[in-house]
């Protein structure tokens, strides 16, 4: 048993069972604590040495023996639901703990963390600013010994990753060099330890630049994929569903196919042949500059209407204040894993979450405001910045998350440094906010234009599909995988491969896309067959949420069960 474990009695519950597994989550992943509103673990950051990761393996394997003892008879179907899922985890954990994937091979995973371990602090409003800064002082005090960790554990890392890795570090350089000290001025916060503590930080974190380019290996042969025993292990354990990976491509491939035959087909529509034409027009769409921030807000008041008389579904009280992103963080958060909007703590939420817009230039060049409004067009903000994050997308999912009976779904879909908490709340998190843009434009809150664009977008969702099963089956590199977005969704050259190395980094996440989706039609179509005209869009969809942040695989198969919706 690990020195972190706490034996557990002979006769454990599974309330039991899931307090012993939350603690010990909390303790080994206190960054992923502070972002789920968990404040106890603020101090502190993970131990990610050798000796750390084999207690954590250890402790794990304890927790999973005694979830085996666990006596589910008497269990609510939640509680069987929870177990399933952490049970699924720590098998997930097991395997990235002793892998090269993760902790033992990939440096990003310590610069995110490391970085992120003070950016989390001032991300949510959840205490006074000096409080904060007390926690953000010992962690940049720890910040050297945890690097540290990554000479004597990676043995090899793949060049992409020590690229990624490279690009946190000079995110971090500008943090410790320059933004903590913006962050404190603006609250005339003037304390000598919290310069000492990033200068100790900011050298740490050059001096882990100079390991990853001077004493680490890295190569550019290594292997990007998991392996298929292991995409496996991630389908299985993390989203429920056992397609074998042949299916999977099979399936996805249809969903391109067809996905770009639409494209080309209604192409002419708008008198081009290229697709790739009608896109652009997007972008001549826009706000003027005084109207740039008034943008967001007027949609999300638009989206919240529409879907409110449509009836499709209870809209909660739960606002979005639409912000610049803060000057103490704009030069950081290019080179990061930096969310306009990032999940409500699950715990100690703000009245209003402040969802983080890219800030307008500070430039008199009229062609860079005009080049900065084409990027951050109506459909941007329409499509991506109100409906799939701020609005019916992430932020309503997130709200009824948080209020789940589940405690895995309370959880699991919380933003942390590097991709969501716990990997099975992946498929309902991203599954329905692709659900909710597909379902607004089945409304008719689209445009033709923005109707055509959601074309594209399954796609790109279908393409990411396919590299995630072939990249982690070893049938594409790395290479093959980004050209393969050029070629088959439309994707420029830097976009492809970013989205490459993502999903080089987590087996199993980009093809939850597709296949959250797509499960959501699939249940709803039953449903409806089955209830008939005592259907309910709304009821449906009020049901659905209630669940959490669990697998839509499970979220359909208990509600495939129940006689109490229609």
């Amino acid at each position: 048993m690990s020195r972190q474990s706490e034996p557990l009695a002979p006769q454990t519950n599974v309330s039991q069972w899931l307090d012993a597994f939350f603690a010990a989550y909390y303790r080994e992943r206190p960054i992923d604590a502070t972002f789920i509103g968990r404040h106890e673990y603020d101090r502190l950051l993970p131990d990610f040495s050798e000796a750390g990761l084999d207690d954590a393996v250890e402790s794990m394997r304890y927790l999973l023996q005694r979830g085996d003892e666990l006596v589910l008879a008497d269990a609510s179907e939640t509680e069987m639901i929870d177990v399933r899922l952490a049970t699924g985890f720590l098998r997930i954990q097991i395997w990235e703990m002793l892998s090269s994937h993760f902790q033992r091979g990939n440096p990003s995973l310590y610069a995110g963390e490391a970085i992120f371990g003070i950016l989390s602090l001032f991300l949510s409003d959840y205490a006074p600013l000096s409080e904060r800064f007390e926690a953000a002082i010992e962690r940049m005090r720890r910040i050297p010994d945890f690097l540290a960790q990554a000479r004597s554990t990676i043995r090899l890392a793949p060049a992409a990753w020590a690229e990624r890795a490279l690009d946190e570090c000079a995110g971090a350089d500008h943090f410790l060099g320059t933004g903590i000290y913006l962050l404190a001025a603006e609250h005339n916060i003037d304390d000598d330890r919290i310069h000492d503590a990033a200068k100790r930080a900011r050298a740490a974190f050059a001096a882990f630049a100079h390991d990853l380019r001077y004493e680490i290996t890295v190569s550019s042969e290594a292997e990007y994929g998991c392996g298929e025993e292991a995409f496996t292990l991630f389908m299985r354990e993390g989203h429920g569903l056992s397609y074998s990976g042949d299916e999977m491509i099979r399936y996805a491939q249809e969903a391109l196919r067809k996905a770009d035959d639409t494209l080309r087909s209604q192409a002419g529509v708008w008198g081009m042949h290229d697709p790739a034409d009608v896109l652009a027009q997007l972008a001549n769409l826009h706000p003027t500059r005084a109207e740039y921030y008034e943008r967001y807000e007027a949609y999300w008041q638009a989206c919240r209407t529409f879907a409110t008389e449509q009836d499709l579904l209870t809209w909660p009280d739960s606002p979005i204040e639409y912000v610049p992103r803060p000057t103490w963080v704009r030069k950081t958060a290019p080179h990061l894993y930096f969310l306009f909007y990032r999940t409500p703590p699950a715990f100690n939420q703000p009245s209003v979450h402040q969802y983080l817009v890219s800030p307008l230039p500070d430039t008199t060049s009229a062609g860079e405001q005009e080049a900065f409004l084409r990027a951050h067009n109506d459909s941007v903000i329409k499509l991506n910045h109100v409906i799939h994050h701020g609005a019916i997308g992430h932020h309503i999912q997130n709200w009824h998350a948080c209020r789940a009976r589940s405690r895995i779904g309370r959880v699991a879909a919380v933003d942390g440094s590097a991709r969501i908490a716990m990997f099975c709340g992946g498929s309902m998190a991203e599954g329905w906010a692709c659900y909710a843009t597909e379902l607004m434009r089945e409304a008719g809150f689209l445009t033709p234009l923005e109707e055509y664009a959601e074309v594209q977008t399954r796609r790109r969702m279908s393409a990411r599909a396919i590299v995630d099963v072939k990249l982690h089956r070893g049938e594409f590199t790395l290479d093959e995988a980004a050209a393969f977005y050029v070629q088959q969704a439309g994707m420029s050259p830097a976009a492809a491969h970013s989205e490459a190395v993502k999903n080089s980094m987590f087996p199993g996440a980009a093809m939850m896309y597709l296949f959250g989706t797509d499960a959501i039609y699939d249940l709803r179509r039953e449903l409806e067959a089955k209830a008939g005209a005592r259907f309910s869009l709304r009821r449906f969809h009020d049901t659905f949420l209630s669940y959490g942040s669990i697998p839509v695989a499970l979220v359909a198969e208990s509600m495939r069960s129940r006689g109490d919706i229609f």
